[in-house]
């Protein structure tokens, strides 16, 4: 578009006095879309001072906290940051970025009172909503979390250690693996992968292998991941007819996103003498597609049976022909490569 950048558009502005701004700017505002109208609005009202808090030395109170968050994170889940709520003034809604902020750093802040319980409850309702944004308008921005500042697995990173530091392997193991089948994403949790948020995340797999010590952590996490498997697969029917449109769509998005997870424990929990966890992961019904079978390639070539990871891997190219992990299986395994899946990596210049 041929229009001007900032620095031209200010030193345009610079030679105009006050009079001439107010009326460029009525022009703007009586001619314009509603969007635009309430964004001149906003900026332009009056900014009320913020109420002082009381000054302390310790973390804000976790309940406070708790009782924010929920009620910030329910108006935006009815949809009141998008359209004209009066719950929600016009300056709040083009706001919103800078309310997250603060409520995302006073919950954990707040991890760090004696009795935390809402705090974490707080930090895992703003997660979920930066899960939720990724695909889902709750906000007027392109990339919400990317705007709001909010790296997804540092803050997990807090929790989970702030959980692991209260209540233990165990207390981690029960709370993380159900989050972490809910919250993993490869990508990231902003929508376009790039910025500055998208360069600090890292996977929440990265997370959980700099939290968890010693042989005895990973067996103890691998049991509480699979009680976690046996759950949302009970509820994927009806979450598939609400989100995905198919429990298929579901299973094989979910392989995607705990790929990372379940090569880290493919790699360690045959040398922790629990190996039985692996067959259980290889056949969980939670996951499907080609890269499940993947991980149950990789499992069969581990015990030898060669045959059986030709198959699988077969089988995986034949629904992802470009999956250059599969290409490399099968080149050790002497699988069968479809001629799609040749063509389509030699157009590649793979």
């Amino acid at each position: 578009m041929n229009r001007m950048n900032r620095e031209e558009f200010y030193a345009r502005l610079d030679v105009l006095d006050e009079a001439r701004l107010k009326k460029a700017l009525w022009a703007v505002y009586w001619r314009s879309a509603v969007p635009v109208r309430e964004r001149i609005e906003a900026e332009t009202a009056p900014v009320a001072p913020a109420p002082r808090r009381p000054v302390t030395s310790g973390p804000p109170d976790p309940q406070r906290v708790l009782d924010e968050v929920r009620g910030f994170t329910a108006l935006a889940r009815t949809g009141s940051y998008m359209a004209g709520d009066r719950r929600v003034s016009p300056r709040e809604r083009s706001g919103w970025r800078f309310t997250f902020r603060r409520l995302a750093a006073d919950a954990q802040a707040a991890l760090a009172a004696q009795e935390c319980g809402p705090a974490r409850e707080a930090v895992a309702d703003l997660v979920d909503l930066a899960v939720e944004v990724k695909s889902y308008d709750h906000f007027r921005s392109e990339d919400p979390m990317e705007a709001a500042g909010f790296v997804a697995s540092d803050v997990v990173a807090r929790l989970w250690g702030r959980v692991l530091e209260l209540r233990g392997v165990d207390g981690l193991a029960e709370q993380a693996m159900e989050q972490l089948v809910r919250w993993e994403s490869p990508y990231g949790w902003t929508r376009s992968g790039w910025g500055k948020v998208s360069e600090k995340e890292t996977t929440l797999a990265v997370v959980l292998e700099r939290l968890l010590r010693d042989p005895g952590a990973w067996v103890e996490c691998a049991d509480g991941y699979l009680r976690a498997l046996d759950e949302v697969a009970q509820t994927d029917p009806g979450h598939a007819r609400a989100s995905y449109g198919s429990v298929d769509y579901l299973r094989k998005d979910r392989a995607r996103s705990l790929a990372e997870w379940n090569g880290m424990l493919l790699e360690r929990l045959v040398d922790y003498d629990a190996a039985d966890r692996l067959d259980k992961i290889a056949g969980h019904p939670a996951f499907a597609g080609a890269e499940h079978r993947l991980f149950q390639a990789k499992l069969a070539r581990q015990r030898g049976e060669t045959q059986r990871a030709r198959d699988l891997v077969e089988e995986g190219l034949a629904e992802l022909p470009g999956h250059e992990e599969l290409h490399d299986l099968a080149a050790q395994t002497g699988a069968v490569v479809p001629e799609s899946a040749r063509a389509g990596m030699a157009r590649h210049g793979l």
